[in-house]
């Protein structure tokens, strides 16, 4: 099965991380392997990238930048869109590989694939709309405009949940902006990444466009470190978790780079009495079981009127029970397995906290037998002032908690130090513009009757808080990865001084 897919993706020699011809740098270096979590068995193994190797990736970047800059805009936009195409052409083998090596569903793994290509999609159209500002000037026969700027060779690391998805919300705006990169992705999953770059990058040398995208795979001390602390990023892309955001942020700062992050976060629904009951069901067991409880975006909390709270959680045990958790490339399952064991320990340990700080297993938490990290998701019946609640378990744990008012659940769901997202299920209009306005949900993304994860390309996406301030794939994110300017013509022949500022040299 391996062997037939890694062929057809281009991945048959799969014992190098980074596509140089010269092997001999890379003697001694480790191998990386790949282990499918529905089985617990390695793949394949992957050669970890040197620092020699490092620069001469970055070297290769910052070359490509100075001629990539001055393509016109739409030029780039025409190698996006046949990435795009060529993206398409793999779809299937790309999202079974996702699937085998994160252990998501075949929907979610194709799902993430076609995130890519609606982000190919979107930079196309962006590559015509990089759009500028005319500002009015005070001083007569001046003109003042505002335009951007190709920012310079961008480093991106990724992690394993959404291992080519979130690399494509970087890549391609950056590409279309004119930028280059080098792209650090998990150790957990190197083959997508691996598969995804061997795709992009024959399309890119094929259209003379070589050296624009770089993969450089290793782990975060050898390789991340390295990116962090080298002024030749300007910026540095960087999605995980909230510890990991901080020490990028501190580093890069220091340095005076930019840092774009995409950190953890502690999602909530609300659920009204007014709410459809059954909408609301069917939004939250997505939310929270979804890609085994490991997306960004997982609901964690959820907050139940006190006059619905028996009754919802009573249907939400019923459907946990009928939930078909297997092989992820079964289509008749929903619930694939965690990543790794060290992963299931992590449930096991936040479970057993909740139990000692009061909480009640209401259903699942359980470790299936079978080969593979296989849990059944968890419902706990849980207080607001339980430690475990506040904090972020990567794992299909649900946290269930009664309040009695809306500012009340809404004060609960912010006392938080994440803030990505949020989701509130009502039909009265005044709980739904309470919850969306300045003194209702905190979070980057707050939604109205659907759930909190599955987020559309089309808008920003990021968080407040703990979750790093960043924002990627649409709306003006592309800003991030370009340089501001604000030029001002002089079209006449006299030189006024802004502020009515007087400065004459006589006799000049």
């Amino acid at each position: 099965m391996f062997e037939d897919l890694f062929g057809r993706l281009g991945i048959g020699a799969v014992n190098r991380g980074v596509s140089l011809e010269d092997d001999a740098l890379g003697a001694g270096a480790p191998m990386i392997r790949s282990t499918n979590p529905a089985t617990g068995e390695p793949m394949a193994a992957v050669r970890a990238a040197t620092a020699a190797e490092y620069d001469r990736l970055v070297d290769r970047a910052s070359a490509a930048f100075r001629t990539w800059r001055l393509v016109p805009p739409p030029r780039r936009g025409e190698l996006i869109r046949q990435i795009g195409a060529a993206l398409r052409a793999h779809k299937a083998d790309l999202g079974l590989l996702v699937t085998l090596e994160t252990g998501k569903i075949r929907s979610e793994g194709e799902g993430e694939v076609q995130e890519m290509i609606d982000m190919c999609d979107f930079a196309v159209g962006l590559s015509r709309q990089l759009y500028g500002l005319t500002i009015a000037s005070e001083r007569p026969q001046h003109r003042m405009i505002e335009q951007w700027q190709p920012l310079g060779p961008i480093g991106i690391i990724t992690a394993f949940n959404f291992p080519v998805a979130v690399w494509a919300w970087n890549a391609m705006i950056a590409a279309v902006c004119g930028d280059t990169m080098i792209w650090k992705p998990s150790p957990r999953t190197p083959l997508t990444a691996l598969a995804v770059h061997r795709i992009v990058d024959r399309v890119a040398t094929e259209k003379g466009a070589d050296g624009i995208f770089q993969l450089c795979i290793g782990g975060p001390d050898e390789i991340g470190e390295r990116m962090i602390h080298d002024p030749r990023l300007p910026l540095i892309s960087a999605t995980g978790s909230c510890r990991m955001g901080r020490r990028v942020g501190q580093v890069v700062g220091g340095r005076l780079g930019r840092a774009l992050l995409e950190l953890g976060g502690n999602n909530a629904i609300i659920i009204t009495p007014g709410a459809d009951l059954e909408l609301a069901i069917r939004a939250t067991v997505f939310a929270a079981v979804g890609t085994a409880g490991q997306r960004c975006t997982t609901a964690r909390r959820l907050f139940l009127h006190e006059t619905i709270h028996d009754r919802v959680l009573g249907r939400l045990v019923e459907i946990y029970r009928r939930i078909r958790i297997g092989d992820p490339w079964d289509d008749s399952v929903l619930m694939g397995p965690l990543i790794s064991e060290e992963a299931v320990q992590a449930m096991r340990a936040a479970l057993d906290a909740a139990r000692r700080q009061g909480g009640e297993i209401v259903w699942g938490g359980n470790r299936l037998s079978r080969p593979g990290y296989f849990v059944e998701p968890a419902l706990v019946k849980a207080q607001a002032d339980m430690p475990i609640v506040g904090e972020e378990t990567f794992a299909p744990i649900l946290y269930v908690l009664r309040y009695r008012s809306i500012a009340e659940a809404i004060a609960l769901q912010n006392a938080v130090e994440q803030g990505l997202t949020s989701a509130i299920f009502t039909n009265d209009l005044r709980e739904a513009e309470q919850f969306l306005s300045a003194e209702g949900s905190d979070c980057g993304i707050a939604n109205v009757n659907i759930g909190t994860s599955g987020a559309e390309i089309g808008g920003a996406f990021g968080g407040e808080k703990s979750t790093g301030g960043g924002r990627e794939a649409g709306s003006d994110a592309w800003k991030a990865y370009m340089r501001r300017q604000t030029c001002t013509i002089n079209y006449g022949r006299d030189l006024p001084l802004a502020q009515g500022v007087r400065f004459e040299v006589g006799g000049a």
